[in-house]
């Protein structure tokens, strides 16, 4: 599955897109869970102290915040999914 990482995200990642091993009917929960196991620096920043993603993280799934998916964060993706990483970016 393809993942696309934007700003601050792309160096810890090594990239604006990467491929993720994952299997079949995985959640939106579980691809974050995957892609911290494969780059543990994203950790801190895709979870807070409670483990859950906090909201200055925007997971989109074909351009839907995961948090307005039908089942949420546990909406099983698909390869064919466009998955978006992005960090809330502020300016003026």
């Amino acid at each position: 599955m393809q993942v696309s990482f934007y700003a601050t995200f792309r160096p810890i990642v090594g990239g604006k897109t990467i491929d993720i091993a994952v299997p079949e009917r995985t959640s939106v929960r579980e691809l974050v869970a995957a892609v911290i196991a494969r780059f543990p620096a994203m950790g801190p920043v895709l979870l807070d102290e409670h483990g859950e993603v906090p909201r200055s993280v925007h997971v989109f799934v074909n351009g839907r915040g995961a948090g307005y998916l039908p089942d949420g964060w546990q909406t099983p993706i698909t390869p064919k999914d466009k998955i978006d990483i992005i960090p809330a970016i502020a300016g003026g």
